[in-house]
């Protein structure tokens, strides 16, 4: 599916329409490696290897697409530092700080609401 660019149309922000741009943000943003990414991120910035190392199971691979993915959206700035080798980090940009806002939301509600969840589960398995 290709979206249409945005010409500030209230269309364009319409989650129901299958060809949003807001629908497309909406879908890179909304899913755990990226949700994961801000978290660690948080207010700090991190080289490659201590996002990996700080977010147990993303391979190498995840992670670097959803770093080029959150850079692309203006959510994550990256920086190169002209050494050998190269030395790569990673900040939230203010959008990306924005989102953390609710990231952070969405984490709470989970510790919240863990036991109940899990209840649920087990009751809805059996």
């Amino acid at each position: 599916m290709v979206t249409k660019q945005f010409r500030g149309s209230p269309d364009d922000a319409d989650l129901g329409r299958a060809d949003s741009l807001a629908r497309e943000i909406f879908s890179d943003v909304a899913n755990k490696w990226a949700f994961l990414i801000i978290e660690t991120l948080g207010g700090r910035t991190l080289r490659f290897s201590e996002l990996r190392d700080g977010i147990e199971g993303i391979s190498h691979k995840m992670l670097t697409q959803n770093l080029r993915m959150l850079e692309r959206n203006g959510l994550v700035e990256r920086t190169v530092h002209p050494t050998v080798p190269p030395r790569v980090e990673y900040t939230l940009t203010e959008p990306g700080q924005g989102l953390r806002a609710t990231v952070d939301g969405m984490c709470d509600w989970t510790r919240t609401h863990l036991g109940h969840i899990e209840t649920a589960r087990r009751r809805f398995d059996a």
